[in-house]
């Protein structure tokens, strides 16, 4: 079925939140004090726009913000004020995580992660609401309140998840309960929310205390998981509890992945990938729970999401990654303010270093700078305007309610594709995605856009298998390991290769496109 988008310029349209752009994520606080992960993040802040970032181990004992010496708690911010300085002079603000446990306040250390996170609650909740207090109050000095009232305070990380949270589903609700109340003593108008839990299940396992594997059983047997009924974890108990205890939930947060397991150490599941459309379900539910609760204002914020929840799945890597990501966004427009990628940069070590310059990392640029299509994806994302005057199955079509500039953008998921999302969970051999896409057909993509001014110039910028895409470059080169700088160079300037074709409208203002677009291409047509 042919991709058809009319426009004509001036007409009006609705306003679009550009909710894909307004977080995006990273891997911990202390790997952010390396240059190239600061290099990598101003380049991802200029090209696509991200307004927040969010990252682990603001407490970590690396960043050195809490320990006690002979007794007495010592705080030092100054490696947190190096990191938030240089945030906020790249352009993006901190979407705060509150996690994990400094060592000297964790009830349990070393419980996940090659960098050995205390995902442990507090042993003192009383020490734990200091902390929180002398940081905000510091950030206040530092910042100024104007400043810090336009970020975002999440309390923990996935704390439905062991690793993550040695303690039950009330020691979180009463860690965000002290959390929440030591935040607002500091300032009624600072914003925080949860239960920041990963991702969304079909059976009760997580409705006691403590997971309950035993009801997984249910869902790994399912002839077909999509027919089941995925809810969030936690949110409804919850908001519910934050209601009886009269707390504040300026927002709700979750991490919606789109697949059976949540995190590659836990369980022995089947570990599948459902189907494409789980992501706009996912969040259409969200938005519903929330808007019927006694919090029905509060944001919503999806604080982690990708393909998978693997840092080693190869199809982080691939075009089809890059394909999904577009049409999840794209058909989730309206349902939530933000969904935000994990994460801009393969400098991410939960499972220590990959053993490939690609090796299936959450980033949308690798460990050498190398872009991958993904970064392309949201790139095209944030040149689009804000407001929608069409869209449909493989396009939107947008105008600068400013300029009036118009800028449409289209891709092809093919129905011959895998009917689930492209997590592959370590998916071997090599190339597998690739050759999947390669196997479907084209879709043809006929564009009109009239009304425009004579000799309008017009920027048709294509991301397909051969361009824009370093995996395909790589593999061209050989797959060298390590590259060496030349070879380094190359890739960069490959990755970074789309296909731009300068056009212009003819003498009364009309354009026209008519070609066919290869499997998981996405396209990008711009006024200019």
């Amino acid at each position: 079925m042919p991709i058809e988008i009319k426009a004509k310029a001036g007409q009006s349209g609705t306003p679009l939140n550009h909710f894909w752009s307004e977080c995006v994520g990273a891997g911990r606080a202390g790997e952010g004090l390396r240059a190239a992960w600061q290099k990598q993040l101003r380049t991802v802040v200029k090209a696509c726009g991200f307004r927040y970032l969010r990252f682990h181990g603001l407490f970590h004992d690396d960043m050195f913000v809490c320990r006690e010496i002979e007794g007495r708690v010592v705080y030092n911010f100054q490696y947190v004020d190096e990191l938030f300085d240089k945030l906020l002079e790249i352009g993006i603000r901190p979407f705060v995580e509150f996690g994990f446990c400094p060592g000297d306040l964790a009830a349990e250390k070393e419980t996940v992660f090659w960098w050995k996170a205390h995902g442990a609650p507090p042993k003192d909740f009383a020490k734990w609401s200091d902390l929180i207090d002398k940081t905000v109050r510091h950030w206040i000095a530092r910042y100024g309140i104007d400043e810090v009232r336009k970020w975002y305070f999440e309390v923990w990380n996935e704390p439905n998840l062991w690793p993550f949270f040695h303690g039950t589903k009330s020691q979180y609700f009463e860690l965000y309960k002290v959390t929440a109340v030591a935040l607002k003593m500091v300032d009624t108008q600072l914003r925080v929310g949860g239960p920041a839990t990963s991702n969304f299940v079909p059976d009760a396992r997580f409705d006691g205390e403590k997971e309950d594997k035993a009801c997984q059983r249910a869902t790994y047997e399912a002839e077909d998981i999509d027919a089941l009924n995925w809810r969030p974890i936690w949110v409804e108990q919850f908001l519910e509890f934050c209601a009886e205890n009269e707390l504040p939930v300026d927002f709700v947060s979750a991490h919606p992945y789109p697949t059976d397991w949540a995190l590659d150490e836990h369980g022995a599941g089947r570990r599948l990938a459902r189907g494409v459309g789980a992501t706009p379900r996912d969040l259409a539910l969200l938005r519903s729970i929330v808007n019927a609760s006694p919090y029905p204002n509060a944001e919503i914020h999806l604080t982690e999401w990708s393909t998978s929840p693997s840092p080693r799945d190869f199809t982080h890597d691939s075009l089809h990654a890059a394909a999904y990501v577009v049409k999840a966004n794209l058909e989730s427009i309206g349902l939530v303010d933000s969904l935000s990628y994990w994460t801009f940069t393969d400098i991410f070590e939960e499972t220590g270093a990959g053993n490939s310059i690609f090796h299936g990392g959450f980033g949308m640029i690798n460990f050498q700078g190398i872009v991958k299509p993904v970064f392309h994806t949201y790139r095209f994302l944030n040149m689009l305007g804000d407001q929608c005057l069409e869209r449909g199955n493989g396009f939107i079509m947008t105008k600068c309610s400013e300029s009036g500039r118009l800028a449409g953008l289209a891709y092809h998921y093919p129905p011959e594709m895998m009917k689930s999302a492209p997590g592959s969970f370590r998916a071997g051999p090599r190339g597998a995605s690739e050759e999947a896409v390669r196997r479907c057909q084209p879709v043809q993509l006929a564009l009109e856009w009239s009304a425009m001014s004579p000799n309008t110039p017009v920027l048709v910028e294509t991301l397909d298998m051969n361009n824009g895409n370093a995996v395909e470059a790589w593999t061209v080169m050989g797959q060298p390991e390590s590259p060496s700088r030349e070879q380094a160079a190359l890739l960069r300037e490959a990755a970074t290769s789309t296909r731009k074709e300068f056009l212009k409208a003819d003498a009364a203002g009309h354009f026209a496109l008519n070609r066919p677009m290869t499997p998981c291409s996405i396209v990008l047509i711009q006024q200019v």
